[in-house]
Order: structure tokens, then C-alpha cells, then sequence
């Protein structure tokens, strides 16, 4: 005779279910984590502590904020975020580190307009292709360039700098931290829009061209805003203009240079740059991750102290403000004989 069997009763498969219940639950969560068998890779990024190369000394505006950003990252994250100093050649140096690290998006870092925008056409050759080599995940800040002159400039504006300077053609110089910096490019596109002629005086960074300012061995200079606007908010020299487009929130009382030479626009910008081949779900991780950090209240009010905006941008912006900032500055650069051989 045919054996059979009844179907199990209600209490059996409440049972069954509920021994199935925390399997269940650890699947789901490591799906949303990113972890599962059918998550994209890397979209658990991060999940160890990150590497983040910054390209230049520790101790001035850059380190600062790139500080900032990694202590906020941290706390978003739950990992932290190491800051590793590798400074030399212009940011060359912390560039080709990142460019040459694995791919696995542990070691990311500081990218902007220095080494992505400037460099393709300051410098013969590089240890590195900056349109290849690099995932430019998104922005991270602008600092614009102040305009300051030492006190003995007879002139108290943008207007009458430049009826000065085209009284004296070649008489007035200015300094910048270097040549082929965006402190230099901003007195070449003045000398440019402004249809005047001035010696520039490059230097090793920005704290001698300021000495020198003060007293009085140069004229003007160029500068990132934090130092020179203490500087001039001690009396020691005088502000003409910033070099962004619009006026800094920092110090609205200083007109923009475009307000008297229109298109005027030059300002230190930055990115989180990582190497090229991130998978694409890890990158718009990272991009999701630092737009949250970038909208931090307390993170916002401390860049502008400092002179910065926070500047989160896609993935796909970055890359074409990129290409586009190449184009413009490449004629200038050309022009201002500071090519490297």
C-alpha cells in the first residue's frame, strides 16, 4: 500500500521560517552594504582605513583643509582617513604616487588644477599621463588668489594700479610661490586683460614673496587668500582684489577683479583624485561619501575661515572642468615662458 504523509502544520513551518529569518536578514544586509554575491564591487568602499597622499608640505592651506575633509570623511565613514605628505616638483611627486598605487581605492589623494590642469603643458614630460592615469572622482574646493600691493604703490584700487602700470611699463614687478603656479598665471592674465607690463619674481613658496611684499622689494603679489588677507587686515599691505569670478565670502568687501576686466576668473581648485581603473560603483561611492562630507555645516563654516568654498561636484563634471581649464590656461602658460623642460 501507498505510503503518505500530511503536510506539515502550521507550527512546523513557523519553525522553518523563523531558523531561515537570520539568514535572511544577513543576506539583505550585505546586499545594502554592498557585500553580497550579487552587490557591484566596491560598493562597500570603505571598509579599512584609506591612504589620502596630499602633494605638498605639511602646514599650509592645502594641508589644512585636506585635513579637514579627512576628519569628516572619518566620521561619515567610519574608517579612517591617513593623511601622507609627499611634496616636490610642484605636486608632481604626490601625483605620480597616486597615479601608480593600486586601484582598489585605498590610496586616493589630492588632485586640482596644478597637476591635471596646468601641469600637461608647463611641464615637457611627466612621470605620468594626466588625462589617463587618474579617476578624478570630484571636487572638493576653490580658493581664490588675492591682489595685494605694498603700501608705498600709489595706488588705492584696481583702476589706478593699472593707469600706474601703464605709466611705467616694466617698472613694477610682482611675486608669486612660483613660477607656473596659479599665483603666477593670475599676474600673467592681468598683464594680459589689463594691457600692462610688470616684472614677475618667482619664488620658492608663498611666505618669502610676503616678506618681500611687506617690505617692500616687490610691488604686488599674487597670493591664496588666507595669508595675504592677514596680512592686509594687519595694515602691513593692501588688498586690491580677489581673482575668482564673484567677490569671496570671506572678505565681501574686496571687489572681484572681473568686476573691472570682465572674464577675469583664476582660482586654485581641487579634487579627489585616485588611480585610473576604479570600479564604477566604488567611485560613485566615494563621490556620494565626500558630497556628504562637503555639506557638513561645521566643515563649511571652518573652509571659509580659511578662505576656501567647498566645491562637491560629479564625476563627470570634474572631468569636463578639467579638459576645459587645460584649454584656457594652455595659451597662457605658453605665453609666459615658464615651460619645464
Amino acid at each position: 500500500m501507498q505510503q503518505w504523509k500530511a503536510a506539515p502544520g502550521r507550527r512546523a513551518v513557523l519553525g522553518l521560517a523563523a531558523l531561515a529569518a537570520p539568514g535572511l536578514a544577513l543576506a539583505r544586509g550585505a546586499l545594502a552594504q554592498g557585500t553580497g554575491p550579487g552587490s557591484a564591487p566596491g560598493s562597500d568602499w570603505p571598509n579599512r582605513p584609506v591612504r589620502y597622499v596630499n602633494p605638498y608640505p605639511p602646514g599650509g592651506p592645502t594641508d589644512t583643509l585636506s585635513r579637514l575633509w579627512c576628519a569628516r570623511m572619518s566620521e561619515v565613514t567610519g574608517q579612517q582617513f591617513v593623511v601622507e605628505n609627499r611634496s616636490g616638483s610642484g605636486g608632481n611627486v604626490g601625483a605620480d604616487m597616486i597615479a601608480k598605487s593600486t586601484p582598489d581605492g585605498y590610496t586616493v589623494g589630492l588632485g586640482g588644477i596644478a597637476s591635471h590642469a596646468i601641469a600637461p603643458t608647463l611641464y615637457a614630460s611627466l612621470p605620468f599621463d594626466p588625462h589617463k592615469d587618474f579617476t578624478l572622482v570630484g571636487g572638493l574646493w576653490q580658493l581664490p588668489n588675492l591682489l595685494a600691493v605694498n603700501l608705498d604703490v600709489p595706488a588705492k584700487n584696481v583702476p589706478e594700479l593699472i593707469a600706474v602700470l601703464k605709466a611705467h611699463p616694466g617698472k613694477y614687478s610682482y611675486g608669486s610661490a612660483g613660477a607656473g603656479t596659479t599665483l603666477h598665471l593670475a599676474g600673467e592674465m592681468f598683464g594680459q586683460l589689463a594691457g600692462v607690463q610688470m616684472v614677475h619674481v618667482p619664488y620658492r613658496g608663498s611666505a618669502p614673496a610676503q616678506l618681500d611684499l611687506v617690505a617692500g622689494r616687490i610691488h604686488m603679489m599674487f597670493d591664496n587668500i588666507p595669508g595675504t588677507l592677514q596680512l592686509s587686515r594687519e595694515g602691513r599691505v593692501r588688498p586690491l582684489a580677489v581673482t575668482s569670478l564673484k567677490r569671496s565670502p570671506v572678505a565681501p568687501e574686496i571687489p572681484a577683479l572681473s568686476e573691472f576686466l570682465p572674464g577675469f576668473d583664476i582660482v586654485s581648485w581641487t579634487c579627489l583624485s585616485a588611480p585610473a581603473g576604479l570600479p564604477p560603483a566604488m567611485v560613485a561611492r566615494m563621490s556620494a561619501l565626500s558630497r556628504k562630507a562637503l555639506e557638513n555645516e561645521a566643515l563649511a563654516k571652518s573652509y571659509r575661515d580659511l578662505g576656501a568654498e567647498p566645491w562637491w561636484t560629479s564625476t563627470e563634471d570634474i572631468a569636463s572642468y578639467r579638459a576645459t581649464q587645460e584649454a584656457r590656461l594652455a595659451p597662457l602658460i605658453r605665453a609666459s615662458g615658464a615651460r619645464v623642460d
